[in-house]
């Protein structure tokens, strides 16, 4: 609006007239009062900055003073709080901040009842983390107005009209642990979500943020912006480095996991979706230690007791199998009972899982100790078997996948397969299946977790795994692995096959390597390098990919076909 000066008899810009937002717009709800009166503070120290900016742009000093407007800043518990009685939906625009980032496991007895009590109806709550309850609240909020909008009839015409107004159009972004875009929480929270019709307008995917607090650790964050209505221009913030910036990238659709894909969410699954072998889990000893050593420990423990040699057996997890450490079991399971009350060293340790098991809260721990030579699970495949690290580091493009003779056993902190083939081996260790992990699976900070639930049970596996499952006759390959006969007559098998192969001899040729060591991006050998690419290429032909060498196009791609 233009507004003519007294002194000068000209015309000027009132600026004032242009400016569309004033503190007393901003609402919000803060459980702490010091920090209610900050963000009070904080919100007029912002609105003079940007009075500044205008003062600048227009060349015209502009200022609010005296302050007469106030930010309506409640001093409540957020998740106890109505929200529509601090602002009606109807006039509200956008919903957005910054909720506590607090685990599952770590909240205390009163934050579970808060989180009891906004997410009743939802199945499996107990999954979530804290700030899922924050996008729960949301959701019920925008959806305030549209469910309570009353109809009546109108007595002339007879027709239906909404007597309340409705506002579909509240947009939601909230600062989160990147949690509740991994693993099973996806399906808790987003599954209920995307029931309520909420969409996802953009996101950033995770990135690292930490604030100046004292001992203040960095945390794994995401920003979802999502809303009831739907937008068509989405973009995805991808970070190649998670602590660096942003780049935007355009999307169709984003869906819970953050990617260009299908809304949808994968549920736990206790058998895979395509023809291939079963995985479980190792062995989960419960034994308090008392049967696990170090070399040392075991080479002091038989010049005690030398009759317990021949029952002390490798022992792996994901640290052993990646970094090649040696640790050991005591495995009693095949003792026999008058053979093993003859060494006193062994019974004293059998005595005490015994009377760990008996001292245990869990009633199925205490029915274990009548068993005290046996594990709580016992996974001990008779041949060769596949072994996947259940935590795997995140700078690791792949996860060192590999395989372990039966004499070895393996703990519960891997994942272990019986009854593959090399081409089992090759897909499962291609760009493609890890483009995959790295979108589904839960996370330890960024570490990968690997699960058998959801990353393994719900790949989408080419078609030709079910033939390479199906071959009724098997030969051996010289290092002991299966490869499946009746899938030589297929060149796509046959392919991935070879180059499988390829990746197992390039390991092979650096046998003083860990598998940490092969597989660090700094010190990877060539030769395995290019083992894997020509391995990628096998994998894609497979699937008859041809799209981008990138894993936001390969997940787009994956969850297509799923």
């Amino acid at each position: 609006m233009l507004r003519a000066s007294r002194e000068s008899g000209q015309q000027v810009l009132d600026v004032q007239t242009l400016i569309n937002i004033d503190v007393d717009q901003f609402y919000g709800i803060e459980i702490e009062e010091f920090p209610a009166q900050i963000a009070q503070v904080a919100l007029w120290l912002t609105d003079h900055q940007m009075n500044m900016k205008i003062s600048e742009e227009f060349g015209a000093y502009f200022a609010r003073i005296p302050l007469k407007a106030t930010p309506h800043i409640v001093c409540a518990n957020a998740l106890q709080t109505d929200w529509a009685s601090v602002l009606p939906p109807e006039r509200c625009s956008y919903v957005l901040g910054n909720p506590p980032f607090l685990g599952a496991k770590f909240m205390d007895e009163a934050q579970r009842e808060d989180t009891r009590l906004v997410f009743n109806g939802l199945e499996n709550s107990g999954l979530l983390d804290f700030v899922a309850a924050w996008y729960v609240k949301a959701a019920r909020y925008m959806a305030v107005i549209a469910s309570e909008a009353r109809q009546s009839m109108d007595s002339e015409t007879g027709l239906l009209c909404h007597d309340v107004p409705r506002n579909d159009g509240i947009r939601c972004a909230f600062v989160s642990t990147n949690s509740i875009t991994q693993g099973e929480q996806v399906g808790v929270l987003w599954g209920w979500m995307l029931a309520q019709g909420i969409k996802i307008h953009f996101a950033h995917r995770t990135f690292s943020w930490s604030n100046e607090a004292r001992g203040n650790a960095a945390v794994h964050c995401v920003i979802v912006g999502f809303g009831l209505q739907d937008v068509p221009n989405k973009s995805i913030y991808e970070y190649v480095d998670i602590k660096g910036e942003s780049h935007a990238v355009k999307a169709n659709d984003i869906n819970p996991y953050l990617v260009d894909a299908p809304d949808l969410t994968l549920p736990r699954r206790s058998s895979a979706i395509c023809d291939v072998p079963e995985i479980g889990i190792g062995n989960k000893p419960i034994d308090g230690g008392n049967y696990l050593f170090t070399t040392a420990e075991k080479e002091e423990f038989i010049s005690k007791e030398p009759a317990a040699a021949p029952y002390f057996r490798r022992w792996v997890g994901s640290h052993e199998f990646i970094n090649s450490c040696e640790r050991w079991c005591l495995w009693l399971g095949d003792c026999p009972p008058d053979l093993l009350r003859c060494m006193p060293e062994v019974m004293s340790r059998v005595q005490a899982v015994r009377k760990l098991r008996l001292e245990s809260v869990s009633a199925s721990t205490r029915k274990l100790a009548d068993m005290p030579t046996r594990f709580h699970v016992e996974n001990m495949p008779a041949s060769a078997y596949m072994i996947i690290p259940e935590t795997s580091s995140e700078r690791r493009l792949i996860i060192p996948i590999g395989y372990m003779d039966p004499k070895t056993l393996s703990s519960n902190a891997v994942k272990i397969i019986s009854g593959t083939t090399v081409f089992h081996f090759g897909v499962l260790t291609s760009v493609m299946h890890m483009s995959w992990v790295r979108a589904v699976c839960g996370r330890l900070k960024n570490d990968y977790r690997y699960s058998a639930d959801i990353v393994y049970n719900n790949f989408p596996w080419p078609v030709i795994a079910s033939e390479a499952r199906q071959s009724s006759e098997e030969t051996e390959s010289p290092n002991g692995l299966h490869r499946s006969k009746a899938s030589r007559n297929d060149k796509l098998t046959q392919a991935i096959e070879a180059a499988a192969q390829a990746v197992l001899d390039a390991r092979a040729a650096h046998p003083q390597a860990s598998l940490a060591d092969l597989y660090d991006p700094l010190t990877m050998p060539a030769n395995l390098l290019k083992a894997h690419q020509a391995l990628d290429k096998a994998v894609d032909a497979a699937y008859g990919y041809k799209g981008a060498n990138t894993d936001a196009a390969r997940v787009a791609f994956l969850f297509e076909r799923y």
